[in-house]
């Protein structure tokens, strides 16, 4: 009994000892500033933990799911849609976790699993939380039940950066009922190649408008400084260039000069890094014979050197192995995480091997740990900013009360409204459908999910309206005829043709809903990631569909669904009444609808132009001056639609341009002025649009640039002034030398509708 109370009494100093110890953990202290918190807690951590904050892994959930749909085969190396680990159970995986050696996971869709997760991280020797990011592109559509928005490329054509804000700010809040606190969004890649299948997942083809949505879309959902438990940390990607490459397919090599990288596709990520986005990714591709995930160049230097950014840097799915596998720059897998951490990675996309590697490259010298505590500090950060520590679990019954909610789904119908572009109208617009008893709607797209986009998973029906049901709602069902042309855009069917046909004869309006596919939970998806085209033409008989109902003679409306341009040439010359619906989101239906009976006044612009041709690649408008000398023989050389154009039901008239001053130093700015009337009968709502052209320069400059714009709501008769401020940098390029600078010379100032010259008044500053 003595030897008891002997021990006891000898062992009490030591549990008093660790008892302060505990006490003195500022880490757990949220009344400590964050730098302060993250300080404290590296101190106690172990090379070993400090690296397992750089590890991501997919959840359990999903490897569930995935090992149910291959049955036991290999997922191919280039499936950057399912993950699982031979190597690792999911038990595995768990226990994983309770030991400290995981810091974050992803494709985690449910609270529940979140919570479950997080429990087994509270395990841990030091009780570190997880961050779950997600693919919450527009809306948090990978989980189920949420409201789904518009995809970036209709968000973009709304040209109101202030919606997507909104939209961003509501789309973080569901990301954070679901149990995940950090989004893989915004996509700023500059769309140049629509052969490419992520256009949709893009702001478009023009730097300054990929720019401001960007930059509304990361203030979305960080706020102000990314602080609070209703916060979501944004991801800018991806590091770069992989938007134009060499044969319109995703992860194709890139080469490009420093020139262009720095004219196009480089200012959308100094714009988020200067709007204080969290994290970045690295891309796919190759960068002029380097992988961008060892591009010390590109994440060290650039963007942590000269822009300044002091968040962390993602790896994409499985890329790091690729420096090694696919690349084959590094000899061996081991040398493929050497490259990348010494080149700027902080966080390894997904799976096991990283930490071991890493922890062998630190002790062997070859690197440095100060590089694993860059990393593991940025991450922590993050999960302080984003209360985690707090409280890393999601109250399940709240998160009901957020997802899909009134406020919610109002901004995701007037979303869906601003970004359905009207692209031609021969006085068909808008329907009056007391003047029809009988209209007919078909087409593969008309009644299914495609109107939600990639980057959705299934959604229940009662939550989504298809485009069928929105026109069945504004016209009245029984006035409604729907013939089931099946859902498969590739599909060739003469006999489904002519039976469409044979409807629209005894009909007296046909609406025919085409386009393509780009849900990824199908076999017949045609657009989205890694699905690229080599044509951008109408697949299977949907052209022939159209043909066949036009031929009938019934008024006929086509309306395109899809994340890419298409080339309907044949549809544009000949049918009345066409309509870019993008991937409109859960209200895509009733959107639509309340355009085409003209409910609502259709105000988008196309960020993006669509060719006549993919022989036509690259179809830009802010090209050179030498890019269309000689033309094309066997076709035009313009776009069958130009970036910025957009019809309305109304008309406006738009003066030239005044300045404030004709004549400036290059270090001043100067204001523009222009009235805007609506000179038509309904009221509706303008995009101004403000581009600028250097006339004579040490190097080349595009023909036009977009260099601002603004939306102007009129009624009947009424004008309005629109004000634009021309500012140094709104002048500014890089001269022969690569020096940023204002030249001396002169400057077209052209304001308008679009980027078409027809659309454009100008006026002429002098820089002195």
């Amino acid at each position: 009994m003595l030897n008891k109370y002997l021990m006891l009494a000898l062992a009490f100093p030591f549990i008093m000892e660790a008892g302060a110890k505990e006490k003195e953990a500022l880490y757990k202290d949220a009344k400590q500033p964050v730098e302060t918190r993250v300080a404290d807690l590296m101190k106690r951590m172990t090379l070993e933990e400090k690296v397992a904050q750089m590890c991501q892994y997919v959840g359990p959930q999903h490897i569930r799911e995935t090992q149910a749909k291959f049955k036991g085969q290999k997922v191919g190396k280039n499936d950057d849609a399912h993950g699982f680990y031979p190597t690792l159970s999911v038990n595995d995986l768990l226990r994983m976790t309770e030991e400290g050696k995981i810091g974050s996971f992803l494709h985690v869709v449910t609270g529940e699993e979140a919570n479950e997760l997080q429990k087994h991280a509270m395990k841990s020797r030091l009780q570190i939380p997880l961050l779950i990011g997600i693919d919450a592109i527009h809306g948090n559509a990978l989980c189920s039940g949420v409201t789904v928005y518009p995809t970036p490329i209709g968000q973009a054509s709304s040209f109101d950066p202030e919606l997507v804000e909104k939209i961003s700010r509501q789309a973080a809040l569901e990301v954070r009922a679901t149990g995940a606190h950090w989004t893989f969004t915004p996509n700023v890649d500059v769309a140049r190649d629509a052969r490419w299948g992520r256009t949709g997942e893009t702001f478009g083809e023009d730097p300054y408008l990929v720019s401001v949505m960007g930059v509304a879309t990361i203030k979305g959902y960080q706020g102000d400084d990314m602080t609070g438990t209703d916060k979501v940390a944004a991801c800018a990607k991806h590091l770069i260039a992989g938007s134009e490459p060499s044969n319109g397919t995703n992860a194709a090599p890139m080469d490009v000069s420093e020139r262009t990288l720095r004219e196009v596709y480089l200012p959308p990520y100094k714009a988020a890094v200067e709007a204080g986005v969290f994290t970045l990714m690295a891309a796919h591709n190759e960068l002029n014979g380097v992988p961008c995930h060892a591009d010390k160049w590109m994440m060290t230097y650039i963007m942590r050197g000269e822009y300044g950014f002091d968040g962390f840097i993602v790896s994409d799915w499985m890329d790091v192995e690729r420096i090694h596998d696919l690349h084959h720059v590094a000899p061996t897998m081991k040398e493929a995480y050497r490259e990348t951490v010494d080149a700027g990675l902080d966080m390894h996309m997904h799976g096991p091997g990283f930490m071991e590697g890493v922890i062998e490259l630190v002790k062997e010298g070859k690197l440095q740990e100060s590089q694993v505590d860059r990393a593991c500090k940025a991450i922590l950060e993050a999960k302080f900013r984003l209360g985690l520590f707090e409280n890393p679990f999601v109250d399940l019954k709240e998160s009901k009360k957020v997802i899909y909610n009134g406020q919610h789904t109002a901004s995701a119908l007037e979303a869906a409204e601003k970004s359905i572009v009207l692209l031609k109208n021969e006085n068909l617009l808008p329907l009056d459908f007391s003047k029809y008893n009988n209209i007919l709607v078909t087409g593969p797209n008309a009644n299914n999910h495609t109107i939600l986009g990639d980057w959705t998973l299934q959604q229940p029906e009662e939550k989504v309206v298809t485009i069928l049901e929105g026109i069945q709602e504004v016209a009245g069902k029984n006035k409604v005829t729907y013939y089931n042309y099946g859902d498969d855009v590739r599909q060739n069917s003469p006999e489904k043709v002519k039976a469409a046909a044979e409807m629209a004869k005894k009909s007296d309006l046909a609406i025919v809903v085409v386009g393509e596919n780009p849900l990824r939970y199908q076999k017949t998806k045609t657009c989205g990631e890694n699905i690229d085209r080599m044509s951008l033409d109408l697949l299977g008989t949907q052209e022939e569909l159209v043909k066949a109902v036009h031929a009938t003679g019934v008024p006929t409306i086509v309306v395109l669904v899809g994340g890419r341009p298409l080339s309907v040439n044949w549809i544009a010359a000949n049918v009345p009444a066409l309509i870019q619906a993008w991937e409109p989101g859960s209200l895509g239906g009733t959107a639509l609808a309340n355009i085409i009976s003209g409910k609502v006044n259709p105000s988008a612009k196309l960020p993006i132009s669509i060719p006549r041709h993919s022989g036509q690649i690259q179809m830009i408008y802010n090209h050179k001056p030498s890019q269309y000398f000689h033309k094309y023989k066997d076709g035009a050389s313009t776009p069958l639609y130009a970036f910025g154009y957009g019809l309305s039901y109304t008309k406006f008239d738009i003066s030239a341009p005044v300045l404030s001053r004709n004549k400036i130093a290059n270090n001043e700015s100067v204001n523009v002025s222009v009235q805007v009337k609506n000179t038509g009968n309904v009221e509706g709502t303008e995009v101004v649009q403000m581009y600028i052209r250097d006339l004579y320069s040490s190097a080349t400059r595009p023909i036009k640039e977009l260099k601002d714009f603004a939306r102007v709501s009129l009624k009947p008769g009424e004008s309005k002034t629109v004000n634009f401020t021309i500012t140094p940098d709104k002048l500014a390029f890089f001269n022969r030398e690569m020096q940023y600078m204002v030249e001396s010379g002169v400057f077209e100032v052209m304001v308008g509708s679009s980027s078409m010259n027809k659309d454009l008044k100008k006026v002429e500053l002098e820089v002195m």
